[in-house]
């Protein structure tokens, strides 16, 4: 199998302050992973470096066998699908959904004087059929409810068959149904031997789709434990990830976590 990113030795300092502090972590082309942690543990931080949005301050990543610092990260970050809440702000509400997401091809985030083929239309209407959007190409990015905003930002994400894809927590802040469509249709994608490596960062447990294979926990930018999900996602991991006493519970392959009485 081959690896798709490789952190070694990974520190980044921002006024000071170490927001990671030697990370390891490899992930190869089928695995999919989520990354857990509390707000200020270095999940986002994980998820820009993964990106090529943000270099280390020390150590190594490589991204799709690329060192970041060694190599054009305009060329390599078209490879890369990114599906996050900043990602929704630069979209602007004005867009028509099938335009949010065939604009993907050139890596903009607005129509303004590229030329799209027939093909590029084609596959835009594909992945939006795909994540039960395809009534809404014509609808503008501005009048669709968080869940439609979550589904079409992955749809665009996925727009160029990226060979990785990066989720910031995709089902945040929805309601429960929408959360459980959402999570079905990831449980679905992530199922797919055509599926690129998945890496989705959350805060909750029970916002794990089926199909998640592995799992790294964060607590003050370090690794509290990371690996198969079965084995990392225990009660004694999290409640050392989160400084609580939790009871973890699995069920049908998702998983559900609560404090101690």
């Amino acid at each position: 199998m081959a690896e798709v990113i490789s952190f070694k030795g990974v520190r980044v300092v921002r006024n000071r302050r170490p927001i990671l502090d030697g990370i390891d972590w490899s992930v190869d082309e089928t695995d999919r992973w989520v990354v857990l942690g509390p707000n200020g543990a270095g999940k986002s931080t994980i998820l820009n470096l993964a990106a090529a949005q943000l270099h280390p301050s020390r150590g190594s990543v490589e991204v799709l066998g690329e060192r970041l610092g060694r190599t054009d990260v305009f060329e390599l970050r078209p490879r890369i699908g990114v599906a996050s809440s900043a990602m929704a702000r630069q979209l602007p509400d004005g867009e028509t959904v099938l335009d949010a997401v065939m604009t993907a091809s050139y890596g903009v985030t607005g129509r303004w004087r590229e030329e799209y083929d027939d093909i590029d239309r084609e596959q835009a209407l594909a992945v939006l059929a795909e994540w039960q959007l395809d009534d809404f190409a014509d609808r503008t990015f501005g009048t669709l409810s968080d869940g439609e905003r979550k589904r079409a930002l992955i749809a665009r994400a996925v727009m160029t068959d990226p060979e990785l894809l990066l989720l910031d927590e995709p089902s945040a802040s929805l309601d429960l149904g929408s959360r459980e469509g959402l999570l079905a249709s990831l449980s679905e994608y992530a199922a797919s031997e055509f599926a690129p490596a998945i890496v989705m960062v959350t805060h909750h447990v029970e916002e794990i789709p089926r199909g998640i294979t592995h799992a790294m926990l964060l607590r003050e930018g370090r690794v509290v434990a990371a690996g198969p999900l079965a084995e990392t996602l225990t009660a004694v991991n999290l409640s050392d990830t989160f400084g609580l006493p939790l009871v973890v519970e699995e069920h049908d392959g998702r998983y559900t976590a609560r404090a101690t009485a």
